[in-house]
């Protein structure tokens, strides 16, 4: 098989079908063009290398590996398993694996451990997409990963942004998107596919972990969901994530607005808006508008909840003098302008 083309296991379950049609449709929204795979070794990242060397030349593509160094032998295992992958269908199809330990960075940071491993990875994808002049960056987000995402947020108390789960693209850096082919497909189709292939993964054993909040979700909370009250709850957080998508959409872009109307010339340091253009402006629409300053500035936002919103929006409105926030940020009102200083 020089093509990278999967060949037929016996009669292909109607899985099989579903995940390719569904990888196919996201595709075609994607010019013809160079893309990276993440592929970790486990069963959602397989997957989707498969469905693309079935729908896209191999030549197109680079199996991307990054081992975290975070499980030992089991790590390097899964190295392993990757590069026999790629060997198997490397005629033409890109490789890059890289060896970091994400353990010391945290430490070294003085960060999550798990902020730490993504950022690191999207950081590194990113590296491998300009290398190999990719366009895109595809990861093996499914429906059970946005759902997942989606209850679990719910869970901690999050807004409507929280609400929109992981994208099905969204940009890394100039030029280049991340990309979730298999984002409309679940778990089970994923499994099925791979059955039909023939095709074997890894299983990483911290995912069974049920001390990690996230994996309790995953085997304990959504089965008993599904049993209980609905068998389609998979399906009904999915449609919920892209109706809440589509509304933060239009708020964004409102909140856009708000702030090329409101926001005055800098005073050095110091961000400086117009107190009564915030002020004709609705409730929610202030607290978006400063949570897209925040992110354009590069500010943390991991610490700031809510709560934190909405003390930022009584200062704009008048309710309150001045209000201090995690980071070292210090939002006051005076007179007739609202002003945002790093203290």
């Amino acid at each position: 098989m020089t093509d990278g083309r999967s060949q037929a296991h016996g009669p292909r379950p109607v899985g099989f079908h579903e995940l390719l049609a569904r990888a196919d449709r996201f595709l075609a929204q994607l010019e013809t063009a160079p893309g990276v795979v993440a592929v970790s070794g486990g069963p959602d990242s397989v997957a989707l290398l498969r469905a693309l060397l079935e729908l896209r030349p191999a030549a197109l593509l680079t199996v991307a590996h990054l081992n975290h160094r975070l499980r030992g032998a089991d790590s390097d295992a899964d190295e392993a398993f990757v590069a026999a992958l790629h060997a198997r269908f490397g005629a033409g199809l890109g490789w890059r694996c890289q060896r970091l330990d994400v353990a010391a960075l945290a430490r070294e940071r003085g960060d999550n451990l798990e902020s730490v491993a993504r950022q690191v990875r999207y950081d590194w994808l990113t590296d491998v997409a300009r290398e190999t002049g990719a366009h895109w960056v595809a990861t093996g987000h499914t429906a059970d990963d946005q759902a997942e995402t989606v209850l679990h947020r719910l869970l901690r108390g999050t807004g409507l942004k929280g609400l929109c789960g992981i994208p099905a693209r969204r940009a890394l850096a100039p030029g280049i998107e991340v990309v979730r082919p298999l984002l409309h497909a679940t778990r089970a189709q994923v499994l099925a596919f791979l059955e039909a292939l023939g095709q074997d993964f890894r299983r990483d054993a911290s995912n069974a972990d049920l001390r990690y909040t996230r994996n309790r979700i995953r085997h304990e909370l959504l089965p008993h969901l599904a049993e209980r009250y609905n068998p389609a709850v998979v399906a009904v957080l999915c449609r919920l994530a892209g109706q809440a998508a589509e509304v933060q959409a239009e708020e964004e872009a409102a909140a856009r607005a708000l702030l090329t109307e409101a926001e005055l010339p800098r005073a050095g340091a110091t961000l400086v808006f117009d107190a009564a253009r915030l002020a004709g402006a609705g409730r929610h629409r202030v607290r978006e508008a400063f949570r897209l300053v925040w992110e354009r500035e590069g500010w943390p936002t991991g610490g700031v909840g809510f709560e934190d919103w909405e003390r930022v929006a009584a200062v704009a409105l008048g309710e309150v003098t001045a209000v201090d926030l995690p980071g070292g940020l210090r939002v006051r009102r005076r007179k007739r302008v609202v002003q945002i200083t790093l203290v």
